[in-house]
């Protein structure tokens, strides 16, 4: 298979922005220079990846070659393997403070919006806006949102917030603009796990409401 060729622009003189457009070849990309290793971090956008490395030990040209040539050994690469998250859930009320409100100016009833929200597969577009919240893609365009004209000073960790076509799952406890429908139970932000945060880019993500909520 040939490996694909992707425009790559400098970004500041410690990073290289790899333009490959939205989808999986994203995260792929991402797991591919993680195994090459030598990069001091990989971000995945919305629509690029950045790699950043120390200008200190390399120079742009030369982090710009070794680029280059880990692009071209991309089609070599394995698979990756995608994990997927299976999150229980309660919604409504304290948990999910707006659904009544969003659910009925859908002309819809809170259990039509959340059984939409349970038969929907989605995927870790990103992560970002703060540590660890993760935008979640593939929720049915039908269920319209809109951010809060009135952001929430304090949203708890494990909220579910929903705007049009996207799920963002707060895991640490901050402020927030999104409608509020529910919040997960398991944590999503574990300071004893190796990787503390439980979602990454290209994970696939089922919310299922907990038994007796």
């Amino acid at each position: 298979m040939t490996a694909p060729r992707f425009e790559v622009i400098a970004c500041g003189d410690d990073a290289l922005r790899i333009l490959c457009g939205e989808g999986d070849i994203r995260h792929d990309l991402a797991e591919h220079l993680r195994t090459l290793l030598g990069w001091t971090e990989i971000v995945p956008g919305k629509l690029d990846l950045t790699v950043a490395f120390d200008p200190h030990a390399v120079r742009l040209s030369e982090a710009r070659v070794r680029l280059d040539a880990a692009l071209q050994t991309l089609a070599a690469s394995p698979q990756r393997t995608r994990r997927k998250h299976v999150l229980k859930a309660v919604f409504g009320g304290e948990a999910g403070p707006d659904l009544a409100g969003l659910a009925a100016g859908l002309g819809q009833t809170e259990e039509q919006v959340i059984h939409i929200l349970e038969h929907q597969t989605l995927r870790v577009d990103m992560l970002g806006f703060t540590p660890g919240f993760a935008y979640l893609t593939g929720l049915d365009p039908a269920l319209v949102s809109e951010r809060l004209a009135n952001p929430r000073a304090r949203v708890a960790a494990g909220s579910i917030g929903l705007i049009t076509g996207q799920v963002g799952l707060y895991a640490l406890e901050g402020p927030g603009g999104w409608p509020l429908v529910g919040r997960v139970l398991a944590p999503l932000f574990d300071r004893a796990r190796p990787d503390p945060f439980l979602m990454a880019p290209g994970d696939e993500v089922v919310i299922r409401r907990a038994t007796g909520s």
